[in-house]
């Protein structure tokens, strides 16, 4: 098996749509920043099963100096990393994220970040954790400045008796993905 980890961080922005976990809450007093949709969650993920796959990082993968990525759909990055990851004959095992946001209140929408998370993956919904915490008012996070993601991944061999090949070495330096 393989573990890794991934930590993500916007900032909040009252101009744009929050997306989190592939999921989109309209009634948001505000969204967040970045070159894509900013899905914190969904960048924290990333982040996890490129670690447990030694392939580096996000920005390394898609990285915000590409104009290709500029305003692209979290969900299609993290669909490009789960190839990956199948191709390299890894499944995962189980995921657990943590959201820190004062607000919105996202206790109501974990359910469906759970099911958005679960399909992008390819497994159950019972291998996906999503849990929300505030940061109780303290510096930029409980200020509402930002919002900020954690994440694990625990991969397992796709097929239990086989040995998963080596991970592919990944993009080089703003080397172009198939």
């Amino acid at each position: 098996m393989r573990i890794g980890y991934g930590f993500d961080i916007h900032r909040t922005d009252a101009d744009r749509p929050l997306v989190l976990g592939g999921v989109t809450f309209d009634d948001a007093p505000f969204g967040l920043t970045g070159h894509s949709d900013a899905d914190v969650v969904i960048h924290a993920l990333i982040d996890a099963l490129l670690g447990a796959l030694a392939l580096g990082d996000i920005g390394r993968w898609f990285p915000d100096s590409d104009p290709q990525w500029a305003g692209a759909d979290s969900r299609r990055l993290l669909e490009r990393v789960v190839a990956e990851m199948s191709r390299a004959g890894w499944r995962p095992g189980n995921v657990d994220i943590t959201v820190i946001a004062e607000r919105p209140r996202l206790a109501g929408r974990i359910e469906a970040m759970r099911r958005s998370l679960a399909a992008l993956l390819d497994c159950a919904a019972e291998q996906v954790s999503v849990k929300a915490t505030t940061h109780e008012g303290i510096g930029p996070l409980g200020g509402q400045e930002a919002i900020a993601a954690h994440a694990v991944a625990l991969l397992v061999p796709a097929e239990p008796d086989a040995s998963p090949a080596k991970p592919p070495a990944g993009p080089a330096g703003g080397e172009e993905l198939s």
